[in-house]
């Protein structure tokens, strides 16, 4: 008889619940949160597993691994899907959620996510790490900014290398207002310089990755946004085709139809938050500040004057991001004339 497990994942322990292929609940434990505790609950010989279900999450990639290493078939499954699943059972725990992932591992009513290679995953760490870093230290210059006001000193518009010469300046007169943002400053300039570091790590994977280079032979595309897209992706031939890339990073309209009734909305902002936003920075960046004139341009400067700026952007973020998917896959690089793409496209 075939078993199915679901696994409901916490920081410390993880609910276990393994039912048969007529839905009967066999065994419910729970156990420490670690591939090795989990590996030995579910190497019992009586049990014939034909899927385990593990919720996406925190520690998802770590105990998918562990499992698959030992060639349990584990199936990561999306979050949003489950909760609107789990959402039909009236309380709400550990133990029940277990239990409606084993059964929607029974029934094959799940959405699978992908899980990323370790190569993507550490690329996704840096670039999470130096956003972070870098959001920091914004927030304390608007933190100084805001209690500098307060004495009626205005730093103006200045840029990051000059912030703390500045400062300094409007700080002359008042030693006692030095001495209580002294250790901000000092806190601002390790968050800086770690940033630094962190930001020529980026640049140096971006420029020794032969996929990024093609990447940025995008306009607007660079070595950040590069080697996120790689990162995000992962392995390109897991989508059937370019155009559905959109769709994936929540480019795409909303749809709402029931009946008569059919809306499309706003984009629907599902998945990786920071490559849409990192896509939408590129596509704001070639209408605005990239010179060379391609037909992606034209594009969008046409779309721009019947539908507005907003929109035309994120229709370009989204093209765009249909664009580096095509030209991974291709192995090529992007064509600046219509011409050329034809030309290209013919071959």
């Amino acid at each position: 008889m075939k078993h199915y497990v679901g696994l409901d994942v916490s920081v410390k322990e993880t609910s276990v619940c393994i039912v048969d292929e007529n839905g009967k609940v066999c065994r419910e434990r729970k156990v420490v949160s670690h591939p090795d505790d989990l590996i030995t609950l579910l190497s019992d010989p009586q049990w014939r597993i034909e899927r385990i279900g593990l919720e996406a999450g925190p520690l998802s990639q770590w105990l998918f691994d562990g499992l698959t290493k030992v060639n349990h078939p584990v199936i990561c499954i999306e979050t949003r899907h489950t909760k609107a699943f789990l959402k039909a059972q009236p309380n709400k725990s550990d133990r029940n959620d277990a239990r409606g992932i084993a059964q929607m591992m029974r029934v094959n009513l799940f959405r699978a996510v992908h899980v990323k290679t370790l190569t993507s995953q550490k690329h996704r760490a840096l670039l999470t790490a130096r956003k972070l870093l870098q959001e920091k230290a914004i927030a304390i210059e608007n933190d100084i900014r805001g209690l500098l006001r307060n004495f009626g000193l205005k730093v103006g518009a200045i840029g990051a290398v000059k912030y703390d010469e500045r400062i300094r300046e409007l700080l002359g007169e008042l030693p006692d207002l030095e001495e209580i943002l002294e250790p901000l400053l000092a806190a601002r300039l390790k968050l800086r310089n770690e940033f630094a570091k962190l930001d020529r790590r980026v640049r140096e994977a971006a420029k020794t990755n032969p996929v990024c280079q093609r990447l940025m032979t995008v306009p607007g595309v660079g070595p950040i946004v590069a080697l996120a897209y790689t990162s995000t992706i992962d392995i390109p031939a897991r989508f059937r085709n370019s155009r559905s890339v959109g769709a994936v990073l929540g480019l795409t309209p909303v749809l709402n139809q029931s009946g008569e009734s059919c809306r499309i909305g706003h984009i629907s902002l599902c998945g990786d938050r920071m490559m849409r936003t990192l896509l939408f920075e590129a596509a704001q960046t070639l209408l605005t500040r990239v010179a060379k004139w391609s037909w992606l341009k034209a594009w969008a400067m046409n779309l721009a004057k019947r539908r507005g700026a907003k929109r035309a952007i994120v229709a370009l973020a989204r093209r765009m991001a249909v664009i580096l998917h095509r030209i991974w896959s291709d192995g090529s690089e992007f064509c600046w004339t219509r011409d050329a793409l034809s030309a290209a496209a013919q071959r």
